[in-house]
């Protein structure tokens, strides 16, 4: 397919980011070609005017629980938290999913291409993270290979799930040592593993341990470690955590992240802030501020807005974006934060993100005087892995 007369943000250093004629071509899944000015045939069935429209990358939200928290279902449909033991890094996000959920349709629908689906956060640990495309019926296929994340949470959530059953952890200082414990368990595993590879005759092979074998990626920064945190104080013990253990940390949610900026930029740590447009439904999010991801891009972090989908609906990701440029981000910053910033943190950036040679055809086509971002806009146009979606 080749759609041309358009503008293009590319959300890449090319061409300024942006292409202010141009034409993009797909194959396949992929995009084979992207150029300003104007194919030389504008023949054919698979050839769209896009009348002086803009094109922009599918947006990304970089954590939900999108299928593993079903719509209007209640119980039946909810397997986002496994409550019955704290530390479950053995579980997958993907096994819970529920791809005919409707909200997988009111993301395609609103240009939303790629989300993190995350198990919950009553547990220190949750489990595995499902990076995943929105269109599709057997999660498998929907799955992008060889990104790989493991849920933890610290605070009130672990503190609240099990303190009301009167079992550990009940405080802040055993929600981090049921952590430390596991992951010095991997560590412990781990090398006892490799010590029997590298010398078969001297050392035997360890039990074979679920929660641990989980853990082995992180360990090998092969999976990034995903911390569930709200307050200043979490965000620092998470780093603590993540120096400890040598780990490739992103924070979800860094409520107060704006308290700690110059940590966080001494330590180079990646966030996933929002939800932002929620109110402070709890006492750890008693700092919730709009200004979070502006003090954020301000201070050079990469960072990236998400819904946290159920708790803001999968659809309002755009508008969640340009929320935080009420509070001082930039249009194009606030672009970046669904776009390229969360492809970034995800390591998914050679794929999805932005528009170039090469990448995933994951891309969206709105009229020319629609904001993307705005709660009245409605993309024409939305194509996942080259596949024209239908909107209706």
């Amino acid at each position: 397919m080749k759609i041309y007369n358009a503008k293009i943000y590319t959300m890449t250093d090319n061409y300024g980011g942006i292409i202010h004629n141009g034409w993009i071509e797909t194959k396949g899944s992929k995009i084979v070609n992207i150029q300003s000015g104007k194919p030389e045939s504008i023949e054919g069935k698979d050839i769209i005017n896009a009348q002086g429209g803009t094109i922009y990358p599918g947006f990304i939200d970089a954590h939900t629980h999108l299928g593993i928290i079903e719509d209007g279902i209640d119980f039946e449909g909810d397997d986002c938290n496994e409550s019955s033991e704290p530390f479950t890094p053995h579980l997958r996000a993907l096994d819970g999913i529920n791809p005919f959920d409707r909200c997988f349709k009111e993301a395609r629908q609103r240009g939303i291409t790629t989300v993190a689906s995350c198990p919950g956060s009553a547990n220190p640990c949750g489990g595995e993270i499902a990076f995943i495309k929105t269109d599709g019926i057997f999660i498998d296929d929907m799955t992008l290979k060889n990104i790989k994340g493991i849920k933890f949470a610290l605070g009130e959530n672990p503190k609240r799930v099990y303190g009301d059953k009167s079992e550990t952890p009940m405080t802040r200082l055993a929600i981090t040592a049921i952590i430390r414990e596991g992951l010095y368990k991997a560590k412990r595993y781990m090398n006892d593993y490799n010590a029997y590879v590298e010398d078969p005759e001297n050392f035997d092979l360890p039990e074979y341990d679920m929660k641990c074998e989980a853990l082995m990626p992180l360990l090998k920064k092969e999976a990034k470690a995903y911390f569930h945190c709200h307050r200043a104080d979490d965000i620092c013990t998470a780093i603590r955590i993540a120096n400890e253990f040598d780990l490739d940390l992103v924070l979800i949610h860094c409520t107060e992240g704006y308290l700690v900026t110059d940590i966080l930029k001494r330590f180079n740590i990646p966030v996933i802030c929002g939800p932002v447009i929620c109110d402070r439904c709890k006492p750890e999010m008693k700092g919730l501020n709009l200004k979070n991801a502006y003090e954020l891009n301000k201070n050079n972090i990469l960072s990236a807005v998400c819904t946290d989908h159920t708790v803001i609906p999968i659809q309002y990701l755009p508008l969640s974006a340009q929320a935080c440029q009420k509070d001082g981000l930039s249009f194009i910053e606030a672009l970046k934060s669904v776009t390229v910033n969360p492809a970034l943190i995800m390591g998914a950036d050679k794929s999805i993100g932005s528009l170039q040679i090469g990448m995933d055809a994951d891309l969206q086509l709105y009229r020319r005087d629609q904001n993307p971002l705005d709660l009245l806009s409605q993309p024409k146009l939305v194509m996942i892995n080259g596949k024209t979606i239908p909107l209706n």
